[in-house]
Order: C-alpha cells, then structure tokens, then sequence
C-alpha cells in the first residue's frame, strides 16, 4: 500500500475541527533586466480534509469532508464523546462514563445509535442521552450549504479544518478561518491567505457549496432494508451518511469526486436540559476520527461479510459515480460529468438549479464527445412549440430560464447547422421507427452531427436525425430503447432536420421516429433543448 493511494487522517477534535493544506509553486527568472513570475497551485492527486465548524454560543457544529485531490476517495468518518461533572462543593470533575478521562480521548465511547433510531445512543454512550441531542445531516432549507475549501492540500497533513470555538487536537487551536456560525459561509465570499494565517497555501479561496444530501443520514440496519422495496432497491449507493449500529463508523454511501464536499455529518451540538440543570461546572467534547482512502484500497479491518461489507462493495460499484441522485436538486459544479458517463440506468439523469435552488430542471446525460465535452437533453418539454419556433423558443429558455451556472460551461456549436432533407420513403421506409436504414446514402442528412465548433455560438439547440440515429445505434451512450427516448413527462419532440417543405422528423410520444406536419403544436408535444457543456 503507497502513501500515494492510502490516507489514513486521524483528524481529531475537542468540540469541533478541521483542517486545510496547500502547496505553491514560484518561479522567477532575471535575464537582460526582465522578470518572470509564476505563482501557481497544483492540483493535489489525491487528499481529503475533515472540516468543522463549531460555535458555542449558537451551538452550530458542521462536520463534513472535502476531497481537495483529483481522484474519488472513500470517506468514513466517527464521533466519540467525553463528558465530566463538577458539582458545587466537590474538588474535583467526575466523568459520567466511569474510566474515562479528559486526556485519552482513544478511551471515549463512541456514538452507537440504535439499529432502528439514529438519535439514540446505546452502550456506554447511552449515558450522555439525557446531556447532549447531535443533529446528523444538513437541517437547512433545502440548498447545500456554502464552505471555504481548504488552504491545506498536504494529502498526509493529519491536521483538521477546525474554525470557530473548534480545536484541532494536533493544531491545538483553530486551522481555519470563519466563527463556526451557519451563515459563516455563503455565495461570493472569499478568504486571501497571503499572509499564511492559516495552515497551507497563501492564496484565495472562494467559497464553494457541499454537496446536497440525497436523504437524511441512517443507521446501518436502516440502510439494508432500503433493498426490500421496490421503489428504493437501487437507491443504496448516494449522497447520504449511512452510520454502524455496531461500530459507530459514518459511511460517505458514495464515492468522493475531486472538488467536491460531503453533505454534513452533523449540523448541531445542543446541549439538553440535563446539562443546563448541572447544580456547578460540566466539560462535554466530541472526538471525530477519519478514515480517507483511495477507491482502490480497503478500510482498516474492512469485513468481507454483512452489511458493512455490501455498503462498502456498493459504494465500489460502477453505480456509485459520485454525483447526486437523478430527483437531487443540485448546483451544475456539484457533478462530475466525465463520471456520469459511466453510469448506469437512472443515473444518467440528474437535476440542476442555480446556487438558490431556483430553476430546477431535469436532465438526461447522452454522450462524452471527448476534451471535456458532454452532451446532455433537457428531460421535459418546452411544449406548444411548433417547428418554426422552435429555434427561437430555444433561444429564449437558454437565456431566460436555464441555470446560469450551467450556462457559463455551454461549449460552442455551429451558429447555424445545414440540416439536409430527407423523407421518410428516403429514410428506408419501413425504418423500424428506432433508426434509419438509409442515413449514408444523404451524406449532408447524415454530416449534421452536433460537435463543437471553436469560435461558434454558446447556446442550445435540437438534435438531429443523425444526432438520434447515433445515439441511439451505438451501446452505452444515449439512448437505450424507445423508452429512453421519450421525454417525462409524457409527450413528444421536435428534431431539426426536415422531411419536406411541410413536414419535419420528430420523436413520437412511444420513443419511435416519425414525420410531422411543421404547423403542429399542442401541449402534448414541442421541442427539447440539447447542449454540449464543457468541464
């Protein structure tokens, strides 16, 4: 195992932490009187860092992991706990779990929920139930919350990203900047570190979001009744925690792409009237621990049955591509679209809306064209679109309406596409309404493949009939059968290409080919806007 692919972070706080790395590069060069200045940043191949954010006036506690490298990681991630009691007129604290002590913090029990409530603690951690309520999960209003990523890219700098009241066990005080507050964080802000006040790079930082959670965390037994129902069996691999009952041990039930964050693990620390009412003093502390690791490498004392094992196995899997769940509303810088290409049934659809949550609208992923380059086709319609307006209607959705971070990653296409014409009877009539026999044979039809166009237009449009006979000819890109041709909800599609002065192709409400008069438009049908995104 190199230290390349393995990273074992013992990332360790009292109350709170987290921890941030970064590395620069300065070249300077003095000939004939010039200078030559470089200050740059490598990208880190691989590395994680747990942040946390602690406030205790507020009590907010944000824990939550970062994947500052370029290659997914395994994330697991748990919590212990402490706590001791000094009530008036004693001379000293007294631990409420009997053995333990302030200093070993390997001795603190950890968090073990109940099999069927995550909220319960059982075993010796049973005994801080009546102190402390940890809330698991993002308790926000619905849009992923915005963090700063971290300064600190040293892939083996155990060293946390604790800000705030938070304290880096290793640090002993905080290693990144921020109050711990909720709103610490939110679109725009950034953080200049040019003076290396925290650990890491003396760069800017601007704040990014997490990503948002696919459900709420749950308990391992939780996990593995998921398989038992029809409408969740392929739902055990996705953006949620999934914690041991028996272990303690919070799965990331995903893989961790490269520039992403975790939803978090936690979103508060409250401490319960048991506490308040404390007649003297009381010292309550959580203890996080981490496990980061490259996909291609194992967990300690990885089993190879039960339940954790198929999580682990799951999370391996081809399903597990990092990205949001398909009905996930998620901001367009929270997929990793080069992985979607690999996906597999319903994860080649995905949901993208502006930071805010606004403008919320499905996908489906059709192609990697290579360089960067995907193709992807709004999932519903713009209905009661005739083909006349089709371009303009397109025009208007990809200004207005479409969310402006994936706007900016529109690559661009031709400003006009040379369309050609062919008929029906051309097509090879009976074309077995799935593709066209006759393509070659109408080279300027078959010629009007969308593709990138250096120096054209950003902007969407339809797909062809060639775009759709390729799609939908060639295994593992696009279209699948009929069914993945048809847009949901229900109705049917414009494409671009003619098959007369009258008529135009289209995709009918069943997924098959088909001709149509131009004049056509009804709220059964209209037209799908198809882009090219670069990332």
């Amino acid at each position: 195992m190199t230290p390349e692919k393995k990273r074992k972070l013992r990332n360790i706080a009292l109350l709170a932490l987290l921890g941030l790395i970064g590395g620069t590069f300065a070249f300077t060069a003095f000939n004939q009187q010039a200078i030559n200045d470089r200050l740059r940043e490598n990208p880190a191949q691989v590395g994680g860092r747990v942040h946390d954010y602690f406030n205790r006036d507020t009590e907010n506690k944000d824990v939550f992991v970062e994947n500052f490298g370029q290659e997914p990681i395994m994330v697991r991630l748990r919590l212990s706990e402490f706590m001791e009691i000094q009530e008036r007129g004693q001379s000293s604290f007294t631990p409420v779990v009997e053995g333990t002590s302030r200093a070993n913090t390997q001795g603190w029990p950890y968090y073990i929920p109940a099999g069927d409530s995550l909220m319960t603690r059982t075993g010796a951690g049973a005994a801080f139930n009546i102190y402390s309520n940890l809330t698991f999960g993002w308790e926000g209003n619905g849009t992923a919350p915005w963090y700063l990523p971290t300064f600190n890219t040293v892939y083996n700098d155990a060293r946390t990203a604790a800000a705030g009241h938070a304290r880096d066990y290793e640090a002993d005080g905080t290693t990144h900047p921020g109050t711990g507050r909720a709103d610490q964080w939110a679109e725009g802000r950034s953080f200049d570190n040019s003076n290396n006040a925290y650990p890491g790079a003396g760069v800017t930082r601007h704040t990014a979001q997490t990503l948002p959670e696919d459900r709420e965390p749950m308990t391992l037994q939780e996990w593995g009744t998921l398989r038992n129902y029809p409408e969740t069996e392929n739902q055990q691999v996705g953006n949620f925690w999934v914690i041991d009952h028996e272990t303690g041990w919070a799965y990331w039930a995903n893989q961790l792409n490269g520039g992403q964050a975790t939803s978090y693990l936690l979103d508060a620390a409250q401490m319960l009237p048991g506490a308040d009412n404390i007649n003297g003093s009381y010292y309550y502390a959580i203890h996080v621990e981490s496990d980061l690791i490259s996909v291609d490498e194992e967990f300690q004392e990885e089993p190879d049955s039960g339940y954790v094992s198929d999580l682990i196995n799951e999370i391996r899997s081809r399903r597990a591509t990092g990205n949001p769940a398909p009905e996930t509303v998620a901001h367009a810088k929270a997929f990793n679209f080069s992985r979607m290409s690999d996906a597999i049934g319903g994860n080649t659809h995905f949901t993208v809306a502006n930071p805010d949550g606004t403008a919320a609208q499905m996908f489906r992923y059709l192609e990697n064209q290579g360089d960067g380059n995907h193709l992807i086709i709004r999932n519903d319609l713009l209905r009661n679109t005739n083909f006349q307006e089709m371009d303009s209607r397109i025009n208007t959705w990809f200004d207005t309406a479409l969310p402006a971070d994936l706007r900016a990653m529109t690559a661009p296409v031709a400003p006009e596409f040379t369309t050609g014409i062919i008929s029906e009877e051309e097509a090879g009539y009976p074309y077995s309404d799935w593709i066209v026999n006759n393509l070659t044979f109408f080279q300027e039809v078959a010629a009007d493949r969308t593709r990138v166009v250096q120096g054209g237009n950003r902007r969407a449009f339809s797909l062809s009939l060639a775009d759709v006979d390729y799609l939908s000819r060639n295994d593992d890109i696009g279209f699948w059968n009929v069914v993945d041709r048809a847009p949901s909800p229900w109705g049917w599609w414009w494409l671009r290409t003619p098959a007369s002065s009258t008529q135009a192709w289209y995709i009918t409400t069943g997924g098959n080919l088909g001709t149509l008069r131009r004049i056509e438009s009804t709220v059964y049908g209209g037209v799908r806007p198809a882009l090219i995104i670069h990332q």
